[in-house]
């Protein structure tokens, strides 16, 4: 047994989102325009607030792990939008497009041989790809299931 390839397969189904949890790409489908700025009754943010912080977070990951140069965003500020409204009629197709455009970008590193899952990132302190491939797949979970949330919570929900 390729004990290797077991572990990325498992990380790739991980990163897609198969198995427990509904994938972003379902969550996300058919999302009604009027809907993904609205804040349900008691939520803290919209769909679209959601939607932008998966993609800012998960591509400040995937940048860390790639880029010895990549400086991070302030926290919080840096990665959650200034509004909870989309700014146009085109922002949430282009996040959608940018999340799934990076999701792929750390799938593709995973699933590469040549990438060591468990050398230290050299410039980080102590970062693996693999324990950065974990985190994505964590936050993007979590926050997935929030955006399921939400959409029930404005009726909007089966996609």
């Amino acid at each position: 047994m390729d004990k290797d390839k077991a572990l990325r397969d498992h990380l790739l189904n991980l990163l897609k989102g198969r198995g427990a949890h509904v994938d972003f790409d379902q969550a996300v489908k058919n999302f009604p325009e009027e809907l993904r700025g609205k804040r349900p009754a008691n939520a803290p943010y919209s769909a679209w607030e959601l939607l932008e912080h998966l993609r800012r977070a998960q591509n400040d990951i995937l940048e860390f792990s790639r880029d010895p140069n990549y400086v991070s965003p302030p926290w919080p500020e840096g990665y959650w939008p200034k509004s909870q409204t989309p700014p146009d009629s085109s922002a949430w197709d282009k996040s959608v497009k940018a999340f799934q455009k990076d999701l792929k970008d750390m799938q593709d590193m995973v699933a590469d041989s040549k990438n060591d899952l468990y050398e230290k990132i050299p410039h980080g302190e102590g970062q693996t790809i693999l324990r950065e491939a974990l985190l994505v797949a964590d936050h993007n979970a979590y926050h997935i299931g929030e955006m399921v949330v939400i959409r029930k919570l404005l009726g909007a929900w089966p996609a």
